[in-house]
């Protein structure tokens, strides 16, 4: 019987093979409203007269205020504390519930009861397709190569300038504008598209895209032996990006409102209550994924909550500039490795990944 590939990144990192499973839950999903970053959290009991406590840990006895700016540099210590100890906080200055759990997020996320704010992947995406899905795949694998090429020749170069941030841009200006050829193209392509109509509401927005794949290609590189075994069985690429979605989402903190009550653990929200979904905490909740923390291409349902499940352009794109750009990269560039002495560090709290991946081409195949 064949072995899944897979499972040798999942050997490599685990520690207790038969601790804890994942759920067979369904994974909704959803991006993207900003939500503006708290600067101070008061658990209930210091606030937020309205929501009734449902018993069972809501009330955050005491845990004391936690400054969200000390967590920016790694949030994940402070969202297992919410998770553990107030899975329903209340934020006073900006008047906004956190909820941090999987199973409240992805409620908040999909329930009719929250209004505000629209997710590619949401239902009513269909009502603007934008882009040709037919070939779409090629032109950006086109973009990607590209783009790859010209990293290739360099002794050194960063992936979030030369190539995340034009990737996202270059595919749609290509798929809208027309053929791209070399690196002339796609700029003049890119200024072309820049001047005209935005594509749709979400394949327009390229910046949570260009956030996912520098998060993306982090992973990619900085998991011992996963950049190997994506160029060796490529058809890993999606299961990878899932994965990287779930436990480094670009997006952290996603905006609703109610408009009833809703009971969520914790307490029950009352109609009109601001709520900040918490992707960033939701997605490494031990009660939904086995050692959550780590990357693991074996899970058999990455539950990500960074994009919804619809038939949106911005969904399509993002994962196929996520397969087709690594698969340019380590085609392109098979030695490609971190720069000498480097090492990515996400930033920011509600948008977060690395600001720059300084890596060495490492020599240049043709493609």
């Amino acid at each position: 019987m064949p072995v899944d590939p897979s499972a040798r990144i999942r050997a490599t990192n685990a520690t207790d093979p038969a601790a804890g499973r994942d759920d067979p839950a369904p994974a909704p999903g959803g991006v993207a409203a900003e939500c503006p970053a708290a600067s101070r959290v008061a658990l209930p009991g210091g606030g937020g007269a309205g929501v009734r406590g449902a018993g069972g840990g809501g009330g955050g006895a005491g845990v004391p205020r936690v400054l969200l700016r000390g967590a920016v540099p790694d949030p994940y210590p402070f969202y297992r504390t919410l998770r553990e100890r107030s899975p329903l906080a209340y934020e006073p200055v900006l008047g906004v519930w956190l909820v941090s759990r999987y199973d409240d997020v992805s409620l908040a996320l999909t329930d009719p009861r929250f209004t505000q704010g629209h997710r590619p992947g949401d239902p009513d995406c269909a009502a603007h397709p934008v882009l040709p899905e037919r070939g779409l795949g090629e032109v950006v694998e086109r973009t990607a190569y590209v783009l790859a090429r010209r990293i290739a020749g360099r002794g050194r170069a960063d992936l979030v300038e030369e190539f995340c941030r034009w990737l996202p841009a270059g595919a749609l200006a290509t798929a809208v504008g027309g053929a791209c050829r070399d690196g002339r193209d796609l700029s003049r392509l890119v200024r072309r598209r820049a001047e005209t109509a935005p594509a749709g509401p979400c394949a327009s927005r390229t910046a949570v895209r260009e956030t996912a794949l520098a998060a993306f290609l982090a992973n990619v590189l900085g998991e011992p032996g996963l950049g190997a075994l994506l160029r060796e069985h490529p058809a890993l690429i999606p299961r990878a990006w899932a994965e990287s979605l779930r436990r480094d989402p670009p997006v952290q903190v996603v905006l609703r409102r109610t408009s009833a009550e809703v009971e969520v653990t914790g307490g029950t929200l009352p109609a009109g209550a601001r709520v900040a979904c918490l992707i960033g905490a939701a997605g490494r909740d031990p009660a939904r994924f086995r050692d959550p923390d780590r990357f693991d291409l074996a899970r058999t349902d990455p539950g990500q909550l960074t994009f919804g499940t619809g038939s949106c352009p911005a969904v399509l794109l993002a994962g196929l500039e996520a397969e087709h750009g690594v698969r340019a990269l380590l085609t392109a560039m098979p030695a490609l490795r971190w720069a000498d002495g480097f090492r990515p560090v996400p930033a920011g709290l509600v948008v977060r990944a690395p600001r720059t991946l300084l890596v060495s081409p490492g020599g240049r195949r043709g493609a």
